[in-house]
């Protein structure tokens, strides 16, 4: 990690964007206790996770990307052992067991052992078992990653629904566009152990306007794109990658765009689309975020 600073808002869904290696999960790890900081200073709902882990942990709880319920125990059991664990009223753990069995769609298999579950049902669980203690901050790291489309969307659905239970705090990290955006009131897109933005998904998408144009060259694409800057078609926000130009329109129309990139003679082929989070972070880092993930 390289200095990075943020806050999160009481009752807010926070996401770390990024892929594989950009700090994410050593965060989470130091957020959580975890991992013990070298430097720095980290609170947790008032509590320094160095100092005061303890005090940290009582009012958090983590859905890690590894399993870490028991698969020969039923997931009934997994839930009532993690309650115990926690202190958590005999009585009151069964109420919120039998919410959760209900909320989360696991009524037929919650008498199974876990190690009969498929990956999106030992999610649900893992969730589920992290709710049991009624956390104020809730760590999801990367919570969909190996999912199949379907049960990753069926899951980012109770993921989505968790944001109206009492105020409750969630930090999710992910590499992952559409979930950050889906889930996430802001966004902190992490690269190389630093943050190179952070902000509503909405804002850094306005950062690049409504429209891009991308421009496929048939030359040299810096050359290209110092020919756009030149005519004011591209501003600084514009970036290449191999022989493609990203150029954000703002308020330049889609047709002074194409009559500059025919005039010059640069295309050999011109497309338009509204940005994206992978634009965003392809602009700020040079890479795509798919392919660095």
């Amino acid at each position: 990690m390289k200095g990075i600073d943020f806050e999160v808002v009481p009752g807010e869904v926070f996401g770390l964007l990024g892929p594989n290696g950009a700090g994410k999960s050593t965060t989470i790890g130091m957020l959580t206790t975890a991992i013990a900081p070298t430097g720095g200073r980290a609170q947790l709902a008032g509590f320094d996770v160095a100092r005061e882990p303890i005090a940290a942990r009582r009012i958090s709880s983590v859905v890690f990307q590894e399993s870490v319920v028991d698969q020969a125990f039923t997931g009934r059991k997994n839930l009532e052992l993690h309650a115990r664990l926690w202190g958590v009223d005999q009585t009151l753990a069964a109420l919120r067991i039998a919410e959760f069995v209900d909320s989360f769609g696991l009524g037929e298999i919650i008498d199974r052992p876990v190690g009969s579950y498929s990956g999106g049902q030992r999610r649900r669980l893992e969730i589920a078992r992290a709710l049991i203690s009624q956390p104020r901050v809730l760590f999801l790291d990367e919570p969909t990653v190996g999912l199949d489309p379907r049960i990753r969307y069926e899951l980012l659905d109770i993921i989505a629904g968790l944001r109206a239970r009492g105020g409750m705090t969630i930090l999710l990290t992910t590499h992952y566009l559409d979930e950050a955006e889906r889930l996430c009131d802001r966004i902190a897109i992490m690269h190389a152990g630093r943050i190179v933005a952070l902000d509503t998904p909405a804002a850094l998408l306005a950062q690049l306007g409504r429209e891009l144009v991308e421009v496929r060259t048939r030359g040299g694409s810096p050359a290209a794109l110092a020919s756009l800057r030149a005519r004011g078609v591209a501003g600084d926000d514009a970036f290449a990658v191999g022989s493609t130009l990203t150029v954000p329109l703002h308020a330049l129309a889609a047709g002074e765009a194409i009559a500059a990139i025919d005039e010059l003679g640069l295309a050999a082929s011109v497309s338009f689309r509204p940005p994206t989070l992978d634009d965003v972070y392809l602009r700020l880092t040079g890479d795509r975020l798919a392919a660095a993930a």
